[in-house]
């Protein structure tokens, strides 16, 4: 079985910078792999209007018009992850609590730079390219 990718926000940013070899790493797992989730396209158009520039909207489109967008449709595992979390004293940024439950939910790895912060998240697979 081929692996599949969820892209996390900062991961995408760092791609438009050309930083880390990103986009390198993308096509070397295939870009038909990764994919991105509704939240994290949503947290791309807000940067993108908060700062104002043109050429950051034309990314966003970019992003939304190439790569595979996974619908927030997992509102269940969503409830029982931030649950669990708060219980054990790990609570988690909502709109990271999202991608993490869409990767969950779509059995997709997520990949970020900030496995730390995601490492709470029992049973998330998590890969860091910027390494």
């Amino acid at each position: 079985m081929v692996k599949q990718y969820l892209l996390d926000t900062n991961v995408l940013i760092a791609m438009f910078k050309g930083q880390h070899g990103i986009q390198e790493k993308m096509v070397a797992v295939g870009l038909q792999n990764c994919f991105v989730s509704e939240i994290t396209l949503a947290e791309l158009y807000a940067g993108a209007y908060k700062s104002m520039r043109k050429d950051a909207l034309r990314q966003v489109v970019f992003v939304r018009n190439n790569f595979g967008i996974i619908p927030f449709d997992c509102a269940e595992v969503y409830g029982k992850l931030r649950s669990h979390l708060e219980a054990a004293g790990n609570r988690l940024d909502d709109m990271d609590l999202l991608i993490a439950s869409t990767a969950l939910d779509h059995g997709l790895t997520l990949v970020t730079n900030n496995t730390r912060h995601f490492s709470r998240v029992i049973g998330l697979e998590i890969e860091d390219w910027f390494e």
